[in-house]
């Protein structure tokens, strides 16, 4: 037999050195699934609090606010009911009255003054003080009543606003009046800084004398704030509140 050579040896101990060769590539094999496996991971994590923050957004936020509009609300008819103030002295930190809707089935909604999200936040609708201010409908003068609410989320008030039709009534109840209104226009959709449908005289609804009107406005498309739906109604009578504060017939 011939005699083995270091040639030979090295020969046959080559392929154990080859099958060593991968070994280093499972290791980045494992480095990427794990890699791949936290990436997974963060994006799960950032499903659930993009979740949670909807959920606080659009649920949690119509559950504080329509707690805190009954309680201001409840305040407001327990000082009518009392007879506190007179007339005149309807605008208070409360409230000066409650917006009926029919259409947009949401029950009443209690007015206060000022549009900010301080007051809107509270699941109020807000008369207009800035940039033109509101007519408020019990000083019997000729003028605009220029209402905000939000459409979605702190109460969502205005929510159901484009189901608003022309000849729909719009009801403003205060202590001792109902001022019923009949819709005559809608705008779907006007930029956010549009101040002529908040004037005195709307032109922009199609009116060009002075009037007794009510504008209600919010933000659309729904779930933005990109520009204002519009929707404006003239006042049609007053109606005396009675004893039992029996609504009119538009409520009925």
């Amino acid at each position: 037999m011939a005699a083995r050579t270091d040639h030979d040896e090295r020969a046959e101990s080559q392929p154990e050195a080859d099958a060593e060769v991968p070994a280093p590539k499972r290791r980045r094999s494992g480095r990427i699934a794990m890699a791949v496996s936290l990436f997974g991971e963060l994006l799960i994590t950032v499903g659930l609090v993009l979740g949670l923050f909807v959920v606080y957004s659009l649920w949690w936020t119509n559950v504080v606010a329509d707690r805190e509009a009954n309680k201001q609300g409840d305040k407001v008819r327990d000082n009518w009911a009392q007879d506190k103030g007179g007339p005149g002295a309807l605008d208070t930190k409360d409230g000066i009255g409650f917006l009926h809707v029919p259409s947009m089935k949401n029950g009443e909604v209690l007015v206060e003054k000022g549009t900010s999200t301080d007051v809107l936040n509270d699941g109020v609708a807000g008369y207009y003080t800035d940039p033109v201010k509101a007519a408020l409908p019990t000083t019997g003068k000729n003028g605009n009543f220029t209402l905000a609410a939000h459409r979605d989320g702190h109460g969502a008030k205005f929510h159901n606003i484009d189901k608003i039709e022309k000849g729909d009534p719009i009801v403003f109840e205060t202590k001792d009046n109902w001022y019923v209104y009949k819709v005559f226009s809608v705008l779907p959709e006007t930029s956010k800084y549009n101040v002529k449908v908040l004037q005195p005289v709307p032109k922009q609804s199609g009116k060009t004398k002075p009037g007794h009107y009510i504008t209600l406005t919010t933000c659309t498309p729904v779930y933005t704030s990109e520009y204002r739906y519009i929707v404006w109604g003239e006042l049609e009578r007053v109606e005396k509140v009675d004893s039992d504060r029996t609504p009119p017939k538009e409520l009925s």
